[in-house]
């Protein structure tokens, strides 16, 4: 199945495992390429040492291509370009738009630059910086999302944008890309669905608790890190929202502290990304301060496995997950099931004429 995707990133399928962060590691990036996907590392929330190493382990366990995502308001963003186009990495995929300059330096050094939006605005502005193309997230999405339905938000994107299209938000299966694919997309990209999958470095008893749930068991809260995010509903998360104001606070210098400690920043670099956020975002000072919660809580249930003081970035598509499949068969299955719906329609077709 050839569409603009493949032809611009030199995968086999239109499907694209999103760099979540404490998830997408070397395994999971490199088992997702090796089935011929898009496999994206989650350099986000990395260190350049941590993300040199990780770059390193994936490409001793594939020569297919891969990405890597980087965050652009980081004070060492430009190191971690720079490290990218050394190691020949295929693709650098962006959780905030980065500016033109970066998208300029990235596609000088060979870099195939992909951010991702949930506005079409913002999808207008990074195609005119450059940008080869752009992954769409809609609300159903996990982690930080918007407020509009990716049924809504696609098509107007599509139309907008010249650049490959990748849908974001909902997807789990060969139906899905299909859909995507009618409305304009030129692929698919998942994460809750890649994290439920055997490579995937998350404890079994998180993926269990994962299993279990409904689509009606995600809920978009602004307590994590000030911003709205889709996570598992939990009675962390519960607590996390009936806490006063000043004690969120309280808890959000306290994680700063940790994860100064835990990636080994300098506080001169971390107040100078947080100033860069504020403004990039557009953020109060308690927002900022707050945004420390989200590694920190998202570390220790993602990457730790404790549910009981962690909190689990989820779409609302868990609920239609209940297994866990390898990437392989993971994505076998959605090429397989697209082709059959593609064939249905046309019999369909055929039977109008």
């Amino acid at each position: 199945m050839r569409t603009a995707l493949t032809e611009l990133t030199g995968i086999a399928h239109p499907v694209v495992q999103t760099g979540m962060g404490y998830v997408s590691d070397a395994r999971l990036t490199a088992a997702t390429a090796e089935a011929g996907g898009l496999g994206i590392v989650a350099g986000g929330t990395m260190s350049t040492r941590e993300l040199a190493a990780a770059v390193a382990a994936t490409k001793a366990l594939t020569d297919r291509p891969f990405g890597v995502n980087l965050r652009a308001d980081r004070p060492d963003a430009r190191e971690q370009v720079e490290l990218l186009i050394r190691e020949r990495v295929r693709v650098a995929s962006f959780a905030l738009a980065p500016k033109p300059e970066l998208i300029a330096r990235c596609k000088e050094g060979g870099l195939v630059v992909i951010p991702s939006i949930g506005a079409v605005r913002h999808a207008e502005k990074v195609a005119a910086w450059g940008a080869d193309a752009v992954v769409v997230q809609g609300a159903e999405g996990g982690g930080h999302t918007g407020t509009v339905p990716t049924s809504v938000l696609l098509p107007q994107v599509c139309a907008a944008v010249e650049i490959p299209v990748i849908a974001a938000g909902g997807f789990c299966d060969g139906r899905g890309l299909v859909a995507a694919l009618a409305y304009g997309a030129a692929g698919i990209a998942m994460g809750t669905r890649f994290l439920l999958t055997r490579e995937s470095p998350v404890a079994d008893a998180v993926k269990q608790a994962y299993l279990q749930r409904a689509v009606t068991d995600t809920v978009v809260t602004r307590e994590v890190d000030g911003v709205p995010n889709r996570v598992l509903r939990t009675e962390v998360v519960e607590r996390i929202e009936a806490t006063r104001p000043w004690q969120r606070l309280t808890r959000a210098a306290r994680n700063a502290i940790a994860f100064q400690r835990l990636s080994g920043a300098s506080w001169p670099d971390l107040v100078r990304e947080a100033v860069t956020t504020k403004r990039s975002r557009e953020l109060s000072w308690s927002q900022v301060v707050m945004s420390a919660n989200a590694p920190m809580l998202y570390r220790a249930g993602l990457h730790d496995g404790r549910i009981d003081v962690g909190v689990l970035a989820s779409g609302q598509v868990v609920g239609r997950i209940d297994d866990l499949p390898s990437c392989a068969e993971l994505i076998e299955r959605i090429v397989a099931e697209a082709e059959a719906a593609l064939t249905g329609l046309q019999a369909v077709s055929e039977e109008s004429e």
